[in-house]
């Protein structure tokens, strides 16, 4: 039976999605810790993301993390469906989506929200966010050398006019809340500044060898929450995206030691860190012992204050998806894209 034909069941052996934390928005809203990413890469079809999304409902997850350039909200929101008519309510589910780069023009940002809506068969969006501060787009599957044409740095006028349209989307009920991704603090400083509505959440790089604490402390000092992705160190990223410098996580010997101690696989440790610490995680996978373990990590067996501050002291500043893609002029290097010297670069 295909995941299209079987109806949704909630599972014996899954989490009672009540025992799963909750992150408190600006709003007042919560939204689930933990969610399950969608981005199936090179390695995973719609349909097989969107039985994932059908199988973790039925284990406890009801935070899902979507975009319209994953190329699979039309599967999603079909198992979307299947969910809700078995019995689990919209206010219960926390969806995100996100505006991709090709569409910041302030024609184009109502129009393709609803587009994502109508694939996902919702009424609204839990959040919705502009997935790169960049309006560079680039096809699927690209070499890093990759460049758009039109391709150009962060203009603040041009993002705030794209964030009026989003900050209109809440005016008109289609989306509960607006963030942003991939920023950095002098690019939120001035988005701070000029919003007439707040980011709700920023998603951004979080894994224990990329901890991020200055902007990471930025966010939350200032209400918006840190959705983390790759929070395992993104082990199944396309290998364009590798480079020789990156370290692996789940192989650091005080992630081993740690997850020995509690019996876990180290990803495991990974997923209670970043909870903990008071991160959004959203690991992506397709198989239901990972997403079920993952879940489960969340609400059972924490991490002891002795472990956490053995993981704090791990950080390597190694970021991982450095997004080469997205620059625009000759001669640049990835560090460009992200203010390391506190400058937004032009």
């Amino acid at each position: 039976m295909t995941w299209q034909a079987r109806l949704f069941q909630q599972a014996a052996d899954g989490v009672e999605p009540q025992a799963v934390p909750q992150v408190l928005l600006h709003t007042g809203a919560t939204m689930p810790a933990i969610g399950l990413g969608t981005f199936g890469s090179d390695h995973a079809a719609p349909g097989e993301v969107a039985e994932a999304v059908l199988g973790a409902a039925e284990v406890g997850y009801r935070h899902f993390d979507c975009a319209m350039v994953y190329g699979n909200e039309a599967e999603i929101g079909r198992a979307l469906q299947a969910v809700m008519a078995g019995g689990v309510s919209r206010q219960e589910l926390w969806v995100t989506s996100k505006l991709w780069n090709n569409k910041h023009a302030e024609a184009d940002v109502i129009p393709t929200c609803r587009q994502s809506l109508a694939d996902l068969q919702l009424d609204y969006l839990d959040l919705y966010l502009i997935h790169w501060p960049f309006p560079n787009h680039h096809e699927p599957g690209v070499d890093v050398r990759s460049r758009s044409g039109n391709a150009r740095p962060y203009i603040h006028e041009a993002y705030m006019r794209t964030w009026r349209q989003m900050e209109m989307l809440v005016d008109l009920g289609l989306a509960r809340h607006i963030g942003t991704s991939n920023m950095t603090i002098p690019k939120l400083e001035l988005v701070l500044r000029d919003a007439r509505i707040q980011p709700a959440a920023n998603e951004m790089e979080l894994h224990p060898h990329f901890q991020q604490p200055e902007l990471f402390e930025y966010v939350r000092a200032h209400g918006i929450v840190p959705v983390g992705y790759s929070p395992l160190g993104s082990p199944n990223r396309p290998e364009r995206d590798r480079t020789p410098g990156d370290t692996v996580d789940i192989e650091d010997p005080v992630v081993v030691r740690i997850a020995a101690a509690h019996g876990v696989h180290p990803a495991l440790v990974c997923i209670k860190w970043a909870v903990q610490r008071g991160q959004v995680p959203i690991p992506m996978s397709t198989r239901r012992r990972n997403y079920l373990s993952n879940l489960r990590a969340v609400t059972e067996d924490p991490l002891t204050p002795d472990e956490m501050a053995a993981m704090a002291a791990i950080d390597r500043n190694c970021r991982l998806i450095k997004g080469q893609v997205f620059l625009w002029r000759e001669g640049q290097s990835w560090e460009d894209l992200w203010d390391l010297d506190g400058q937004i670069a032009l």
